[in-house]
């Protein structure tokens, strides 16, 4: 009985994988949550916040990336979180208003604002599913978006197994 050779056909394919987790943000994400100063878990006062601010370690955050935000059902005036920032600025390599994830977002679409989606041209791109890391929906929707103008066809997935999203007409 003879034996067949392996052929990996998946590697000798024309197929371009575009990973999002290589866009994944570098450094710590940390938060700021407002509702641990609210009075009486209802209303922010301006003293409070002011008290926050001076007795506050802010180097802790030294190039982190920190989301703003308040978890409770409270009014924040808006003037709040400008505060917090302006505190953060010196230390922080990136502020928003938000949590976690408006911050996982945020950092998604810069980078991907910076991808040569040129280098897609034409070609066969698959966009890597099963990520280690968390990769927002957004991303890979907007990654969706950005490619179908110059791919000629995009799939979900892993090269051996993918979901086909879109081909370009011949």
């Amino acid at each position: 009985m003879k034996e067949e050779e392996i052929v990996n056909r998946v590697s000798g394919s024309a197929l371009v994988t575009f990973n999002l987790e290589d866009l994944s943000p570098k450094g710590t994400i940390a938060e700021i949550d407002l509702k641990d100063l609210l009075f009486q878990g209802l209303i922010l006062r301006e003293k409070d916040i002011r008290d926050f601010i001076k007795a506050h370690d802010w180097k802790q955050y030294q190039n982190n990336l920190v989301a703003v935000f308040c978890s409770a059902d409270a009014v924040i005036p808006t003037w709040a979180y400008m505060l917090v920032s302006i505190a953060l600025q010196p230390y922080a390599s990136k502020i928003i208003f938000g949590d976690r994830h408006a911050m996982l977002i945020a950092i998604f679409n810069e980078a991907l604002d910076h991808v040569d989606w040129e280098k897609f041209r034409d070609a066969k791109v698959v966009i890597k599913g099963c990520s280690d890391l968390h990769v927002p929906e957004s991303a890979y929707v907007e990654a969706a978006v950005r490619l179908r103008g110059v791919a000629a066809s995009i799939m979900y997935g892993e090269p051996c197994s993918t979901v086909p999203l879109f081909k370009r007409p011949k």
